[in-house]
C-alpha cells in the first residue's frame, strides 16, 4: 500500500512537472557499464547518468526520481520515453522538433522542486550536430516560463562523442552536478553554461 501511495504521489507531482519546497534524502545507483576503450564507453543515456550520480558523496545527495510519468523510478537515475515529446519538453526542456535528432534519453528529476535540479542525457543519433542541438535547448530553456521560481544556471555537456547532458537548477547543484560529470564521464566537456535570466 504504502509503495503504491508513493507511486501515486510520484506520479502526480511528474504531471505538474513541480512542485515547491526540498527535502533531503537519497540516491541510487542502478546499473553501470563498463566497455572498453575501444569503441562507444557507454550503451544507453542511462549509463551516464547513473555514473555521474554514483560519484554522489552522502552530504550531496537529495531525493530524486527519474524517467518519464509512465515508467518513473524513484531515488534513481532512469529511462525516459522519447515518444512523450510534450513530456520531453514540458519536464527536460528538449524542444519537440529536436526529438527527431536523438534515439535514447534518461533523466534525473528533484523530487520536490525540478526548478532545484532537472537533469537529462540523450543519444544523439548520427548526423544531429551536437553545437545545433545545445543551441536550441539553451534557448528553450532560457525562454521558458517557470513555476516555483526559476532555476540559476543551465549547463550543457558533451559526452563520448554521441551524448549529450543537458541539465538545470540551483548554482550549487549545478556546480557539483558538473564536476561530477567531468570527473566520471569518458570525454566530457562542457558545451555551454549560462545563468538563467
Amino acid at each position: 500500500m504504502k509503495k503504491t501511495a508513493a507511486l501515486f504521489l510520484m506520479a502526480v507531482m511528474m504531471f505538474t512537472l513541480s512542485a515547491c519546497g526540498s527535502k533531503p534524502g537519497t540516491v541510487g545507483t542502478g546499473t553501470e557499464t563498463e566497455t572498453e576503450s575501444q569503441g562507444p564507453q557507454y550503451t544507453q543515456s542511462l549509463d551516464v547518468l547513473n555514473e555521474v550520480f554514483k560519484v554522489y558523496k552522502e552530504d550531496e545527495r537529495f531525493a530524486i526520481y527519474g524517467g518519464n510519468q509512465e515508467n518513473a523510478v524513484s531515488d534513481a537515475p532512469g529511462k525516459f520515453d522519447i515518444s512523450k515529446t510534450e513530456e520531453l519538453e514540458n519536464v527536460l526542456g528538449l524542444p519537440q522538433e529536436q526529438v527527431s535528432g536523438i534515439d535514447d534519453a534518461a533523466s534525473v528529476v528533484h523530487m520536490m522542486n525540478g526548478n532545484t535540479f532537472t537533469g537529462a542525457a540523450y543519444h544523439l543519433k548520427e548526423g544531429t550536430d551536437v553545437n545545433t542541438f545545445a543551441d536550441a535547448v539553451k534557448s528553450a530553456l532560457l525562454a521558458k516560463q517557470w513555476v516555483c521560481g526559476q532555476p540559476d544556471t543551465i549547463i550543457i555537456i558533451q559526452v563520448d562523442g554521441g551524448y549529450v547532458i543537458t541539465a538545470y537548477g540551483e548554482a550549487n547543484n549545478i556546480e557539483t552536478f558538473k564536476n561530477h560529470a567531468l570527473s566520471a564521464l569518458s570525454g566530457a566537456q562542457v558545451v555551454t553554461e549560462a545563468p538563467v535570466a
